[in-house]
């Protein structure tokens, strides 16, 4: 998982690196009654990447739609339609390097491991992030025009880069050419969402792209043709309730990462997908009862802090409508008469 070397305690003392990478990506959503618009270019641009100049690629399906993010190239495969939403900013990933090492002194993973250096300064500064977590790293999107405020925010705990043509270029405030200032506003207490904690485990899971064609007919049906509704729906009318469609496909800079559930995986063949040696079961909490937008801050802090406090390892991701954490299923989180057991999170959905 991750990939992380482990920790030491002279970890404490490393210093971090916060990159800013070379893409500049689209956030987009496709309804599920429209997928069949959009079949060609999704599967040029998950099989076929020699044919696309797209590098950044992930597409995460949930119950409501399919969230598509993608760099500027993959972005023109895509023909607009009123089946394809598209939110108007462009985002940039930010990505947590610590020389080398994990990031944190503690055992704890993934979004745990970056939410005290990134996720809670960032929402005390008003600033909206979009988080992509996947088997290698943790992407933390983050608005364009954010860039300086992100900058003035993490100098003085990151040693920040600007990846420019492979090349990894040191940035500082007065590089920023918007020049804004730091947001000085009191922060806001973030609204409590409601959360729901679906019945499914979770694999997260990778695969050597080479082998991507002998998985490519297993794929596209989980992908485009598992909506198909099934017999025996009508006799468990709350089958939505317990277990929800969440997969996720990330090929980005040439790594496939995929979330499925353990139904989904049982559908691969078991030799060509690879976890981590202990082959650790995740499970989600979902984040939202309406969805929740694309300006709202502090979400993901509001999520990653107690995990953080509790060393809880945590994979995040935000899709156009929901957030999705994964936790580790041996954890003691559980739901207890519609709460979840784990310090100041918000009350689970009954």
């Amino acid at each position: 998982m991750h990939m992380h070397t482990e920790e030491t305690a002279l970890l404490a003392t490393a210093s971090m690196d916060l990159h800013i990478l070379d893409h500049r990506l689209r956030v987009t959503s496709i309804c599920k009654n429209g997928l069949v618009n959009f079949t060609h270019p999704l599967i040029k641009l998950i099989f076929l990447r020699n044919r696309t100049r797209c590098k950044f690629f992930s597409l995460t399906e949930t119950p409501e739609n399919y969230t598509v993010v993608l760099d500027e190239e993959g972005f023109k495969e895509l023909q607009p339609s009123e089946h394809l939403k598209v939110e108007s900013s462009i985002w940039l990933p930010l990505n947590v390097v610590s020389n080398g090492n994990s990031s944190s002194s503690s055992q704890a993973v993934g979004v745990t491991k970056i939410a005290k250096s990134v996720i809670a300064p960032l929402a005390q500064q008003h600033v909206s992030v979009f988080m992509l977590s996947t088997y290698q790293t943790d992407f933390i999107l983050v608005r364009e025009k954010d860039l300086s405020v992100v900058i003035q925010t993490l100098e003085e705990e990151f040693n920040i880069y600007k990846e420019v043509g492979g090349e990894s270029v040191p940035m500082h405030c007065q590089d920023v050419s918007n020049g804004l200032q730091k947001n000085g506003k009191e922060a806001i207490q973030p609204t409590v969402h409601p959360v729901l904690i679906p019945q499914n485990q979770f694999c997260v899971m990778s695969l050597d792209p080479d082998t991507l064609p002998s998985i490519a007919t297993t794929l596209i049906d989980v992908l485009f043709y598992s909506n198909c509704p099934k017999e025996d729906a009508q006799s468990s009318p709350n089958q939505d309730l317990d277990c929800i469609k969440f997969f996720s496909f990330s090929l980005i800079d040439g790594y496939i990462s995929l979330v499925m559930d353990t139904e989904a995986q049982r559908q691969f063949p078991a030799d060509l997908l690879f976890t981590s040696s202990s082959g650790e079961l995740w499970r989600m909490v979902r984040i939202g009862g309406q969805p929740l937008g694309f300006d709202e801050c502090g979400i993901v802090a509001q999520i990653s802090q107690p995990l953080a406090d509790s060393d809880i390892s945590a994979y995040y991701i935000s899709t156009f409508s929901f957030d999705h954490a994964l936790y580790l299923d041996c954890c003691s989180w559980k739901s207890s008469g519609g709460q979840l057991v784990l310090p100041r999170f918000p009350p689970a959905v009954t």
